[in-house]
């Protein structure tokens, strides 16, 4: 380390003794001025240690002598005495062993030894459990009630789930997108879309819904020209995502075991669903869709594949008539497949939405749409398996 690491020497014409006599003795290399020093005891007087400067107490520290200070690359990111840099040293040293320390105004209290340490907390499920499993209680009582007695009574229920599942997507589409999709053309074209389902099959599934979209058209033609686009659109995916998806499972009631096929698709969207939430929240880590949905793991998907299996399989054996087990694994394979892509769907939704659910209709579940999202896209598959399965008769 050269000189110039501790401050250049006076020049020739400067003054002895610029700085005054301090009581750390003469500079290297120049000689003192005064009586207090002689030249003899100069030229024997040791080096000085090399330390970093410490400011004098009370003096400004905004000097010119702090000018010269410390450098080279001892004193950038390299170690000093076993991995200790100079500032650390002195600032792990107590006050009274270097008084010009700093001392932290408000260090971190210490530990008490005495008090328990804090419990950890409990894995949190992320919703009110009592609340969601008394309102699915509830819904699966009166759609088996409804299923069982008169198939017409659950194809209102159908209808009903229907117009409130558009209220819900309209209402968030205006209010965080300013998306005007026409709810009145949709409603009513929604519920005979799913009449014509029941009563016609496919074909006036379909044409219900070309004359869905034509008053959607024509309705929105009554308002200003501006957004008419994206507010048509709107009300074209709309209708083609509730009403047209639900009519499967209108389809699937016309057959003559079709309360046990809506049975069996019910039960398998919702194993899957119970046990992607029940494996991964007890062992997920991995992350299925981070960017789509954080709380999706690949774990939990894991487990709703092998619930809806198992459970596939006993409802094709034992419910279905001509059905075996083999077609129900891949029934709840194709179901859980489904289930997990339209929940997705609906999160990718909620999140350009910027919001967690569609609706508070439904304690501990959010809207009917948040309970429509992985029911709705399985409907036609399922119908489609019955249909190559078993027929649609």
């Amino acid at each position: 380390m050269n000189d110039s690491s501790w401050g250049a020497p006076p020049h020739a014409g400067s003054q002895a003794g610029y700085w005054g006599p301090t009581d750390r003795g003469p500079a290297q290399g120049v000689a003192p001025a005064g009586p207090a020093y002689d030249a003899p005891e100069a030229q024997q007087t040791r080096p000085m240690p090399i330390v970093p400067d410490v400011p004098a107490p009370g003096g400004n520290q905004d000097d010119d002598r702090g000018a010269a200070r410390p450098g080279g690359p001892l004193f950038r990111d390299e170690t000093f005495h076993g991995g200790t840099s100079p500032h650390e040293m002195y600032r792990d040293e107590t006050p009274s062993a270097q008084p010009h320390a700093a001392v932290p105004q408000n260090p971190d209290p210490m530990p008490d030894a005495s008090q328990p340490a804090p419990a950890p907390q409990k894995k949190s499920a992320g919703r009110d459990l009592g609340a969601a499993i008394g309102v699915g209680v509830g819904l699966g009582a009166v759609i088996v009630a409804s299923l069982f007695v008169v198939k017409a009574v659950f194809v209102g229920v159908i209808a009903i789930a229907v117009v409130v599942g558009l209220w819900e997507l309209t209402s968030r589409l205006q209010e965080r997108k300013s998306i005007k999709a026409p709810l009145v053309p949709l409603a009513l074209g929604g519920a005979a879309m799913v009449v014509a389902g029941y009563v016609r099959g496919a074909e006036g599934a379909w044409v219900a819904m070309a004359l869905t979209a034509l008053a959607v058209l024509v309705w929105r033609m009554t308002e200003p020209p501006e957004g008419y686009l994206k507010d048509v659109t709107a009300g074209l995916f709309a209708a083609f995502y509730v009403p047209f998806l639900a009519t499967f499972v209108a389809m699937m009631l016309t057959a003559d075991d079709g309360a046990q096929r809506v049975l069996t698709f019910l039960l398998l969207t919702v194993v899957s669903d119970t046990g992607a939430y029940a494996v991964g929240w007890r062992f997920g880590k991995r992350k299925l869709a981070p960017r789509i949905s954080p709380g999706k793991t690949r774990e939990g998907l894991l487990g709703a594949v092998s619930f809806a299996m198992v459970v596939g399989a006993l409802c094709m054996q034992f419910l279905i008539d001509d059905g075996t087990w083999w077609q129900g694994l891949l029934l709840g394979l194709a179901v859980a497949a489904s289930a997990t892509l339209g929940d997705l769907g609906e999160s990718m939704i909620k999140r350009d939405l910027g919001i967690k659910d569609m609706g508070t209709l439904l304690p501990g579940h959010g809207g009917i749409m948040d309970r429509l999202d992985s029911l709705l896209p399985t409907a036609p598959v399922v119908w489609l398996l019955f249909v190559l399965f078993v027929g649609s008769g």
